[in-house]
């Protein structure tokens, strides 16, 4: 009952749906043909625009066309008009042109005529001419030469009282020059002699002390040692006086030392003095064959001094 009942439905509804299916397609038809209708009229209105715009194209280019074609006939009818004047002035020019020809032809043979009997005089002319202008080059170019060797004459004079300037420049520098090595050299000379005799009377002096401390020191150690020879000291007090004495013998030691330092440096002192005065007269071109100094070199204690540099000097050891 219940199938039948759902098929009667479903029947029911096919029909309807069919129902509105065939009055959409209706309702569609009618809009579609009413659109068409619409269409077809909007198109024939235009087409019809269109058409009319065109011919009203069409009248105004006829128009233009027949006002250009006008003119380029009135146009070229002026100037078939002005070539036919043209033409026929053309035609009297060369009428009067033919008469100016015959009459130069009888000018030319008149001319002929004469060019052939002044022809010989106009090659002699030419002649002289050219050899008129060759002469006139030759000229020129020695006026050329007188120009120039004026010119390096001149620059030459020039370089001569500038060469001459500077000579005279140079010899008073010269003069100059040999008047500060002479007094130089007499400085020179003069602080050397002072240097080196200073140098030698306080060398003389240190070695002196020096001598006199050694003597000194013998004497002392060899009464000393009688001394002790002849005393009976115990060891504690023989050691002691042994101590005392090491030690006055390395205080003279050290002054015996300082006394040595000092004479190395001033003669290294005296020394570097001499080579800086040395140097001094080459740069001045002064030869050294005439200095008549000699560094000091004192030997003391199987020491050669004075042979470290200034200032530098070690001590003795």
């Amino acid at each position: 009952m219940l199938f039948w009942k759902h098929t009667e439905d479903i029947t029911k509804m096919r029909n309807d749906f069919e129902r509105q299916v065939r009055e959409i397609e209706a309702k569609y038809d009618k809009k579609m043909k009413m659109l068409r209708d619409e269409l077809d009229l909007r198109r024939k209105t235009e087409i019809h625009e269109v058409e009319e715009r065109k011919n009203g194209q069409i009248n105004v280019l006829m128009q233009r066309h027949e006002e250009a074609f006008g003119d380029i006939k009135n146009y070229y009818n002026d100037i078939t008009l002005n070539n036919l004047a043209l033409i026929n002035s053309l035609k009297e020019q060369m009428e009067d042109m033919r008469k100016k020809e015959d009459r130069l032809e009888k000018d030319v043979m008149e001319l002929s005529t004469q060019n052939r009997r002044l022809a010989d005089p106009l090659q002699k002319a030419r002649d002289e001419m050219n050899e008129m202008q060759k002469q006139l080059g030759k000229h020129k170019r020695d006026k050329q030469i007188l120009a120039c060797t004026k010119a390096r004459l001149k620059v030459t004079e020039k370089e001569l009282k500038a060469l001459q300037w500077e000579h005279e420049v140079l010899e008073q520098r010269f003069t100059q020059v040999q008047q500060e090595r002479d007094e130089l050299y007499r400085k020179f000379s003069s602080a050397i002699l002072e240097v080196q005799q200073k140098a030698g009377f306080r060398s003389l002096v240190l070695e002196r002390k020096l001598q006199a401390l050694s003597a000194a020191v013998e004497k002392k150690e060899a009464q000393l040692s009688e001394v002790l020879a002849a005393s009976n000291l115990d060891p504690a007090a023989l050691t002691l006086v042994s101590r005392k004495l090491e030690d006055v013998l390395e205080s003279k030691n050290r002054a015996i030392r300082d006394l040595q330092y000092e004479l190395a440096r001033v003669c290294k002192a005296h020394s570097d003095l001499l080579r800086t005065y040395e140097a001094k007269l080459l740069a001045f071109g002064i030869p050294l064959d005439n200095v008549g100094f000699k560094p000091l070199e004192t030997a003391v204690m199987e020491q050669t001094l004075g042979q470290g540099p200034a200032g530098l000097v070690a001590t003795p050891t």
